[in-house]
């Protein structure tokens, strides 16, 4: 459980680190990468052990036999966050883009609309526009630096061509942990325009001190006729590259329908990542959580002080995730300079926030999951970068 050990991901395929260059031109021997959202340390130790020994008995078989995967993700729902949920309602994607995709795929169709409240992880407007169906992006409100619901706006957006809309929550990239009330009211937005609710929880587990996520079948639980859950391990532990994920559906006409889209599509969980998963919803991979968000605490607290010090930069109240939604519409620079001073001055790599949907624009997002000393690293050349505004 060191976080501060300096990994070096150069050369094992790592998108974060070996395509930075190529893609943003940070260069690969100076640049700091804080764009892609993985962490720079290694999972528990009871995930390492379980892969361990599938490597030592050598046979790499289909996988059979279920029961203890789906156990271990309802032990963690109900342990964690207060959720009852049936293990039959439970399936398996490789990851959640995919699971997206799928949900898009049987509950949707062609031309439909989907509802975004943007700016909103980038790859559901990749996904939805690929699938053939028109983004509705209903812009979320930023007042007093933080993003707020604003349904009066939204409900005259909406035409009555709209299905479906996905919920981030908590939400990336602003970190937001939407309150109960907010859920209630996303819920009742659904019901109104009768839409299918895809609430991705994906980052769940990686909350603040002080805060509390709150699962949506909680919040409402008289929507479960239209309500599709996507949660992973991966986001949580760091196993992005396990591509497993879960789409929980407690309605039995929609469950019916997604398990003949997962049967038409022929997708099974690898065998990989489920012996992964199973492991890391345990007891030893809560208490590697648990320790986790206090070290990504105190790296928030450190990259916020250090944002904080430039004039015109500001960072959005962390809540949850390890994703820093940094401002610099006060500096009164265009995009292409605050990017060409955080990329070729800094030479750190982060999410362009145009990306992320109307309201991003003006903003950068920085990963903050890597050792503290990294971090510290990156706020002093973001000051010293942005250093003729002091």
């Amino acid at each position: 459980m060191n976080f501060d050990e300096d990994i070096n991901r150069f050369g094992t395929h790592s998108v974060k680190w070996d395509m930075m260059e190529r893609l943003y031109g940070v260069p690969a021997a100076t640049g700091l990468a804080m764009w892609v959202a993985d962490m720079d340390f290694r999972p528990p130790a009871c995930v390492q052990r379980v892969v361990e020994r599938m490597a030592e008995h050598g046979v790499y078989g289909y996988y059979g036999d279920d029961t203890g995967y789906r156990e271990a993700i309802r032990w963690w729902m109900q342990t964690r966050h207060g959720w009852t949920l049936d293990p039959d309602h439970i399936f398996t994607t490789h990851g959640l883009v995919n699971g997206t995709g799928l949900v898009l795929d049987a509950f949707t169709a062609p031309g439909d609309g989907v509802v975004l409240m943007t700016p909103v992880y980038h790859a559901f407007a990749r996904t939805i526009k690929a699938a053939g169906r028109k983004v509705v992006e209903c812009q979320l409100a930023l007042r007093a630096g933080r993003y707020e619901m604003d349904f009066a706006a939204w409900d005259a957006q909406i035409t009555g061509a709209e299905r479906m809309l996905i919920l981030c929550s908590p939400h990336n990239p602003g970190g937001r942990v939407w309150t109960a009330e907010e859920l209630r009211g996303v819920a009742d937005f659904c019901l109104r325009h009768d839409l299918i609710l895809v609430s991705d929880e994906i980052h769940h587990d990686l909350v603040m001190p002080g805060q509390r996520h709150i699962a949506m079948p909680l919040a409402a639980p008289d929507i479960a006729d239209r309500l599709v859950m996507l949660t992973a391990t991966t986001k949580t532990f760091n196993i992005a590259g396990a591509h497993i994920g879960n789409v929980i559906i407690a309605d039995a006409t929609l469950r019916a329908k997604f398990a003949n889209k997962i049967m038409a599509m022929g997708i099974s969980g690898n065998s990989f990542g489920m012996l992964m998963a199973e492991a890391a919803y345990s007891p030893e991979g809560a208490q590697w959580v648990d320790a986790l968000v206090a070290y990504l605490d105190g790296n928030r607290q450190i990259f916020d002080a250090g944002i904080a010090a430039i004039p015109g930069l500001a960072s959005m109240p962390l809540e949850a995730t390890y994703l820093s939604w940094v401002d610099f519409s006060g500096t009164g620079m265009a995009p292409a300079e605050f990017k060409a001073r955080v990329e070729q001055t800094a030479q750190i790599c982060a999410n362009h926030g145009e990306t992320f949907g109307l309201g991003g624009e003006s903003f950068l997002r920085f990963n903050i999951a890597t050792p503290r000393a990294r971090v510290e690293d990156a706020v002093a050349r973001l000051q010293k970068a942005f250093g003729d505004l002091q």
